[in-house]
């Protein structure tokens, strides 16, 4: 199958099955389309739509997006996770703000925090509807069975080779709409698991088809044993049922958000009490609980502590407050720190 026919099938079959009711699908500009493929990222769609509606509603204009506090921007991120995403999208609105103009070109794209060549290739074929191929993970996966692939795209030759292969199907005109629909085809039809090839409109020459290896590809991860941390977390309250909270640092895990006090030890965390003179009144160890990173786990276990006297703590700066409960759902907060501090304020 040569590239015009694989286009042609491509686009009928997205003309007729492909999704066209996606919210940022609607009055599209750079800035939705950029917005979108960031939360996209690593991410699926069910997910990603309530966030998306919520940002957008908070932020409907990139200058807006701008001018707001990281703070607030990291809130309306909280609970979708890789949260440098964020960080990078606040960076990058306020450059492109400073700027004047949405760039519009691969070059300048990618060199703004947080956009990679596919991000930049979505935002110029769609929003701009220049031909630029795309490689996020939906298409590595229709590509690497469409050309039986193998290797864990993960690996550098093997990218090369299916961005070649991108570039090569990527059609001059329709672009937007190839784009969406090679991702659309990912998502609905060539699914990791259980895909519908009869439902395929380039299966009769899908290699993967024909040599019965659709479920073996795209190569998957070569198996690795994550680490394991372990970590005290302070859930310390005071007699009006203030919590404690301290802001994280703008880089690394939970980069930016606002979570609860850390301890290697619990022994630790009664000792930091006992330094700022403050006598314990009551004290609880809730069961140890995992949260997976994408390096590593994180085992912890929180220490509730009930203190009388919140203003004899050193506070640094700013970055340790005491906070209301109903403050709370105003911060950015890391998921399962709101989870927890959720089944605390239920009681």
């Amino acid at each position: 199958m040569n590239s015009p026919e694989f286009q042609q099938r491509i686009l009928e079959w997205f003309d007729i099955q492909g999704r066209k009711d996606l919210p940022w699908q609607q009055n599209i500009t750079p800035y939705r389309v950029w917005l979108s493929e960031t939360m996209l990222q690593q991410t699926q769609v069910s997910t990603v739509i309530p966030y998306f509606n919520t940002f957008i509603q908070h932020y409907p204009s990139i200058e807006l997006l701008a001018q707001a506090p990281i703070d607030d921007a990291l809130h309306h991120w909280s609970g979708l996770g890789y949260y440098a995403r964020a960080r990078n999208l606040h960076k990058t609105a306020q450059l492109i703000t400073k700027q004047g103009y949405f760039p519009d070109t691969l070059e300048a794209l990618i060199n703004l925090p947080g956009i990679g060549l596919s991000t930049a290739g979505a935002i110029l074929s769609i929003a701009f509807n220049k031909s630029h191929p795309i490689l996020d993970g939906n298409v590595k996966r229709v590509l690497a069975r469409f050309k039986a692939i193998s290797g864990w795209p993960g690996y550098s030759f093997v990218s090369k080779q299916l961005w070649a292969i991108s570039e090569e199907l990527t059609p001059e005109h329709r672009v937007a709409e190839y784009t969406q629909a090679m991702m659309d085809l990912g998502a609905t039809v060539c699914t990791r698991s259980k895909p519908n090839c009869c439902q395929c409109p380039i299966q009769t020459a899908c290699q993967a088809k024909q040599t019965e290896t659709v479920s073996s590809l795209p190569t998957p991860k070569p198996p690795k044993t994550l680490p394991v941390k372990q970590l005290v977390l302070l859930l310390l309250s005071d007699s009006t049922g203030q919590i404690l909270l301290e802001k994280r640092p703008p880089t690394g895990i939970w980069g930016g958000l606002w979570s609860l006090p850390e301890f290697n030890t619990i022994e630790l965390a009664y000792d930091w009490c006992l330094t700022n003179n403050q006598p314990i009144t009551e004290a609880q160890i809730l069961a140890a609980q995992r949260h997976t990173f994408s390096h590593y786990h994180l085992d912890y276990t929180t220490v509730f502590i009930k203190a009388e006297n919140p203003m004899n703590f050193v506070m640094e700066a700013n970055q340790t407050v005491w906070y209301k409960l109903d403050q709370l759902k105003k911060l950015g907060l890391p998921a399962p720190i709101k989870l927890l501090l959720q089944h605390y304020a239920r009681g």
